[in-house]
Formats: structure tokens, C-alpha cells, sequence
């Protein structure tokens, strides 16, 4: 249990130093409410119409999906760089990660979620 003590004093050092910076930002920081501060901000560009629009979840979902797959991918490249050391059982389990990974595509692929109208 004295080994964890380290590691309770950093969490909370960390914790401490992030609320004393927090509020040492609010009791100090000036607040200016001005027109110009208030509106909205894009590319340097006056916006035209109304700034808040809502998006398509469509959108959200296509790039959350792109993310877990990407995600998963990335395994396989240091699975690859050290394959002849696993030898037959580690390609075994690649084989059961990558067919794992194949079900969820097909999955997502059946509800309709790649499709983009």
C-alpha cells in the first residue's frame, strides 16, 4: 500500500494546481462583454445567416466510425512488425481480432450508417 502514496500525492498536486489556476483566472481575469467579443468567429469572415445551425448526425456518426476503425487498424501495425516472434498462436489471434473487426464493418454497414444522403 506505501507504493500507491507517490502516486495519491501527484493526483492530488494535480488536482490542486488545476483548481488554483481555474480560479485564480476567474478572481484575476478582466471580462470584457462587447458586441464584437460576443459574435461568432469563422476563417477570418463575417458570418452571413444564423450561426447556429444543427448538423446532421449522419456527420458525427461517419466521423466517429472513421475514428473506432482507424483506431483498430493501428493494432495491426506493431502486430505486424514483431509477427514471427508470436508465430502460429499470435496469427491465430490477429486472425480473430481482424474477423471481430470484419463483423462490426459488416454490421455497421447492414444498419445503413456508411450510407450518405
Amino acid at each position: 500500500m506505501l507504493e500507491y502514496i507517490p502516486i495519491l500525492i501527484m493526483m492530488f498536486l494535480a488536482a490542486f494546481i488545476a483548481v488554483f489556476i481555474v480560479g485564480a483566472s476567474h478572481v484575476l481575469g478582466h471580462r470584457i462583454n462587447k458586441k464584437a467579443k460576443l459574435s461568432t468567429y469563422e476563417c477570418g469572415m463575417q458570418t452571413i445567416g444564423p450561426t447556429r445551425m444543427r448538423m446532421n448526425i449522419r456527420y458525427y456518426l461517419t466521423a466517429m466510425l472513421f475514428l473506432i476503425f482507424d483506431i483498430e487498424i493501428m493494432f495491426l501495425y506493431p502486430w505486424a512488425v514483431v509477427t514471427k516472434s508470436f508465430g502460429l498462436f499470435g496469427f491465430i489471434e490477429m486472425l480473430v481480432f481482424v474477423f471481430i473487426l470484419f463483423i462490426g464493418y459488416v454490421y455497421v454497414w447492414k444498419k445503413g450508417a456508411l450510407e450518405w444522403e
